[in-house]
């Protein structure tokens, strides 16, 4: 009996797969009562495993730090609205696929999960338009609207609250994961 257990556990190993990701930019838009600016990070890591052809595991991380405009008061500013030191990660986990289509190198991908940031996590829902690149890597893109009071978070403000941050951004990532070739259901 046991061996039957060792064997159909090892089975179970075998076909799970781990994609990293290789490269990444997530870009957070927004506007100020004076105008639009973006901030990018290009340090994303994490992983999607894939078990049966079954998406079983998301996990990405951005480091609060990485995320900068080149301004370096925006920069600052920003670092503040998450609490850098207190929370210096950005964690997106996810918790089921709600659905998965495939139409040839197509794949688009629609996972719910919690977004834990600046200290607050909430529930969230994901949708991806994916394309197997070449076996063993694909891209994944999307945008999800957030607004920073849902974190907690005061949006920032400058020349002594002349300037302020609106509530709304929308955060847009583009995340190549590379690994096995795995097929996606």
């Amino acid at each position: 009996m046991l061996i039957v257990f060792a064997f159909v556990s090892a089975g179970i190993t075998i076909n799970a797969q781990t994609l990293k990701i290789k490269s990444s930019t997530v870009t957070i838009a927004g506007t100020t009562n004076v105008h639009p600016y973006t901030t990018t990070s290009t340090q994303a890591s994490g992983e999607l495993i894939v078990s049966n052809n079954t998406v079983t595991a998301l996990n990405v991380n951005v480091p609060v730090k990485s995320i900068i405009n080149g301004e370096k008061l925006m920069d600052k500013k920003t670092h503040e609205a998450f609490n850098e030191p207190k929370n210096p990660t950005i964690n997106f986990k996810m918790s089921e696929v709600k659905s998965v289509s495939v139409n040839g190198s197509d794949i688009n991908l629609t996972v719910n999960g919690t977004l834990s940031m600046a200290g607050a996590s909430k529930a969230v829902t994901l949708e991806a338009k994916g394309k197997e690149v070449k076996p063993g890597t694909y891209t994944f893109t999307g945008s999800l609207p957030v607004k920073m009071s849902n974190y907690k978070m005061k949006a920032p403000t400058a020349m002594l609250g002349v300037m302020k941050v609106g509530d709304q951004v929308t955060v847009n990532y583009n995340v190549t994961f590379e690994g096995p070739a795995v097929q996606f259901n």
